[in-house]
C-alpha cells in the first residue's frame, strides 16, 4: 500500500486503507449512550415510590419500571441535537485511517514492544478514559484507554484559523498524537506525571518538553515516509508550517493576550518547528530528548 505525492505540493495521493481494526467511528451517535436496565435513570427514592404506587394500585412494579426504562432508552437525550454523521468511507475518513495505520506500522518497525493505539472519530463530544472529549479542546491522546480522539472538524479550523492547510499538515496532527502513545509505551508519560506531582512549579515546563517530544516523534514517522518516497519538500513544509502555526506564543497573540512563556504547555512556534524538523531530519528516537533542553 503506497502513499504517493501528487503534483500540487501539499496534496497527497494515497491508497485507501480498509483496515478498520483500530478505528472507532462514533460520529452521529450523540456521544452518549442511553441508560438501560431496570429503573433507568431513577434513583433509589424514585424506585421506592414506583413500588409503593404499584402496591396501592395492584399493578406489577417491575412492569412499571420496565416501561420507564424503555421510554428513557428510546427518547433522545435532553437538548441533544439529531446529528447525522458523514458516510463511514468519506474521503477524510479514508485519509485519516490510512495515515493512522501507516504511522503505527512505522512504529512497529522501530519499537519491538509497540502495541497499537485506537483512533476515535467523534462529533462535538464523546466519552473517553480521560473524561469528556470535546471538539473545542482539539485532538488529544488519552493514556488510560490508549486512544486518540479527534473531531475531524479540527482540520477545517487548522486550515482556516491557523492557515495550515494540506494533507501532510493533517497527517502531522495524527502522528503527533501517536507520538504521545509512544511516550506511554516507553514509560515517559508516567515519569513526567510523577515529576509534575512532586514538583508542581515545573508542571508547565515538563508539559512543553512532552509535547515537543511528540512533535519530534511525528517527525520520525515523517522521515520514514520520506525514505519510502512518499513525501516531497512541499509536503514536509506543510507539516512544519502546521507545527509552527499552533505554537503557544502564536495562540496567545491570537487570543489578544500577552505572550507568557511561563504559561506555555506545548511550546513556542519556533520550538515546535525545531523539534518536528529534528525528527524529520534524523528519523531517530535518540535525537528527540527534549527534556535535556528545548
Amino acid at each position: 500500500m503506497n502513499l504517493q505525492i501528487g503534483k500540487k505540493g501539499n496534496a497527497m495521493e494515497w491508497t485507501p486503507d480498509n483496515d478498520n481494526s483500530n478505528i472507532e467511528d462514533r460520529r452521529g451517535s450523540g456521544g452518549r449512550m442511553g441508560r438501560a436496565g431496570i429503573g433507568g435513570g431513577l434513583g433509589i427514592g424514585g424506585i421506592l415510590l414506583v413500588v409503593a404506587f404499584g402496591l396501592l394500585t395492584g399493578q406489577n412494579p417491575l412492569q412499571i419500571l420496565g416501561l420507564i426504562s424503555s421510554a428513557e432508552v428510546n427518547s433522545p437525550a435532553p437538548n441533544a441535537p439529531d446529528v447525522q454523521g458523514p458516510p463511514a468511507n468519506d474521503k477524510t475518513t479514508q485519509f485519516v485511517r490510512f495515515v493512522f495505520n501507516d504511522v503505527q506500522k512505522t512504529w512497529h518497525s522501530i519499537l519491538p514492544q509497540y502495541r497499537d493505539a485506537k483512533l476515535v472519530l467523534f462529533t462535538d463530544v464523546t466519552d473517553s478514559g480521560c473524561g469528556d472529549a470535546q471538539s473545542a479542546t482539539g485532538p488529544f491522546y488519552c493514556p488510560p484507554d490508549q486512544k486518540v480522539y479527534i473531531d475531524l472538524g479540527f482540520y477545517q479550523e487548522l486550515a482556516d484559523r491557523f492557515s495550515a492547510p494540506g494533507d501532510f499538515a493533517q497527517a502531522y496532527v495524527l502522528a503527533h498524537e501517536v507520538g504521545h502513545h509512544v511516550q506511554n509505551i516507553l514509560g515517559i508519560e508516567q515519569k513526567v506525571r510523577r515529576l509534575q506531582q512532586s514538583n508542581p512549579s515545573q508542571q508547565n515546563a515538563l508539559s512543553v518538553s512532552t509535547e515537543l517530544q511528540a512533535d519530534c516523534f511525528a517527525g520520525v514517522w515523517g522521515k520514514s515516509a520520506a525514505q519510502r518516497g512518499e513525501l516531497d519538500p512541499g509536503d514536509m513544509e506543510a507539516g512544519l508550517n502546521a507545527a509552527k502555526a499552533i505554537g503557544d506564543d502564536r495562540l496567545q497573540k491570537q487570543a489578544g493576550r500577552r505572550v507568557s512563556p511561563d504559561n506555555f504547555t506545548h511550546g513556542s512556534s519556533d520550538q515546535r518547528y525545531k523539534w518536528f524538523k529534528r525528527g524529520l531530519d534524523t528519523g531517530k528516537i535518540d535525537a528527540c530528548d527534549t527534556f535535556a533542553g528545548n
